[in-house]
């Protein structure tokens, strides 16, 4: 079988490389996804949050956020103006196919307020524009963008492509798992972040140049929902950076969600954490990360492997996901199901087990958290408290990002590499505007 052009991920940047080449009149597409069809993912199965149409923020969550500060590296590629208006009508596409009317963080004294807060506080506040669709719209909003393409293109999910095939610097197809061999003009690359280490072994196997970038390890912070009423209120997410005092490593708040649900994912095997929210149903509780960003020279290059080894740690000392209460990390004790009985944080995440999360982390990791909650006191009274339940791992398994031109085209020629799989973005919208990018190119060529 031969085609125009093979996607490789039905997530944000493969969807929306798929439908700008759909729009502009380009046939012969296939689309490949190694996970479940979306009437077949199950959202209460950790294996099914991170792969099948619609990948997995967009899916479990779906945060899409209008800055060019944060969600990716495309500033690096484009100039900021082009970058900000492709978000925008990026996001327009989204709300035309059934996400919420709302944006949070439009007023900006509000936001400015917080942020003089926040700088009182030792943190810098990221100011952002959110649209959140939430985990009960998510499934809808995939399901338009599916039927958006279904007559247009042909969908295969349920096929692990197991290799890219090139010849003499240029691309040729693709070699699916079963040994079915696509041959193809163009090939996208859009494998998800659960797609890393394919990618950086296709990287290796084709003489791509990449560049290791760091790994973000920290934990699921739970608390009451009160406690950040009116932070979540005015910006829904705040993207809050600390830079700890003892090992100078920078720390940061990552995808927090109001009256939200703590939840598990698996990841070739390997039990994390992370957390998400609904537009209607609540909790009392709101989560968030707190995540350690580090950066490995020479001569460790691989910072996945890395984030998999502390993940599986945790895995084999709790049998998956573990709960403290802040209380008992610092006082040095595990936490025991008692101890988490009496907490006035009741966890979302029934089935994590009380454990000691300092037998995990590596020493400069736990004490950058701690430092890092002790900060948030100061904009958010409540979060340093004794009640706080912190749950690990939570790890982003970011790509080695790999080079590409302002077109997302690597140096195998028709060979491109979009979203988060190739290191470039790391939130939906800029996923979404790398496949645009892509996408244009290739119909450009026709």
């Amino acid at each position: 079988m031969n085609y125009n052009v093979v996607i490789i991920g039905a997530g944000p940047a493969g969807i929306f490389a798929a439908l700008t080449l759909a729009d502009l009149g380009i046939s012969g597409i296939l689309l490949l996804e190694q996970g479940k069809d979306l009437s077949q993912r199950k959202g209460q199965n950790p294996a099914d949050r991170l792969c099948g149409w619609g990948g997995a923020g967009a899916f479990s969550d779906g945060k899409l956020t209008l800055s060019t500060e944060v969600g990716g590296a495309l500033k690096d590629f484009i100039e900021d103006s082009v970058l900000h208006q492709l978000l925008k009508s990026t996001d327009e596409i989204y709300a035309a196919h059934g996400a919420p009317d709302r944006i949070f963080g439009e007023n900006w004294v509000q936001v400015e307020e917080l942020a003089d807060r926040a700088r009182l506080a030792g943190l810098e506040l990221i100011p952002n524009r959110i649209r959140h669709i939430g985990t009960d719209n998510c499934r809808s909003v995939l399901e338009r963008f599916r039927k958006s393409l279904a007559e247009r293109i042909e969908i295969s999910t349920e096929s692990e492509v197991e290799e890219l095939i090139a010849d003499h610097g240029r691309i040729q197809g693709v070699r699916l798992a079963n040994g079915r061999s696509i041959g193809a003009k163009f090939v996208v690359a859009a494998p998800g972040r659960s797609g890393a280490r394919w990618m950086k072994r296709q990287a290796e196997s084709l003489g791509l140049k990449t560049r290791a970038t760091s790994v973000d390890i920290g934990v699921r912070v739970e608390l009451p929902a009160p406690v950040l009423k009116e932070i979540t209120d005015t910006i829904y997410e705040s993207k809050l950076v600390h830079y700890s005092k003892t090992f100078d490593e920078k720390v940061r708040t990552f995808c927090m969600n109001p009256y939200g649900e703590v939840v598990t994912e698996e990841n070739n095997g390997i039990i994390t954490v992370n957390g998400h929210s609904y537009a209607e149903k609540r909790t009392d509780n709101t989560n968030f990360a707190i995540l350690v960003s580090s950066v490995f020279t020479e001569p460790f290059d691989d910072p996945i492997a890395y984030g998999h080894d502390i993940a599986r740690l945790a895995n084999l000392i709790g049998g998956g996901v573990i709960v403290q209460r802040l209380a008992d990390l610092l006082a040095g004790r595990r936490s025991t199901r008692e101890r988490i009985d009496r907490c006035l944080t009741k966890p979302t995440l029934s089935d994590a087990t009380p454990g000691d999360l300092s037998f995990v982390f590596p020493y400069r990791h736990l004490l950058s958290i701690i430092e890092m909650l002790q900060a948030l006191e100061g904009i958010a009274p409540g979060v340093y408290s004794r009640h706080t339940l912190l749950y690990g791992v939570e790890v982003k398994f970011y790509s080695n990002r790999i080079d590409v031109s302002s077109e997302m085209e690597t140096v195998i020629g028709n060979l491109f590499a979009i979203g988060d799989g190739a290191g470039i973005t790391r939130g939906l919208l800029q996923a979404s505007v790398s496949g645009i990018l892509a996408a244009r190119a290739i119909a450009n060529r026709f």
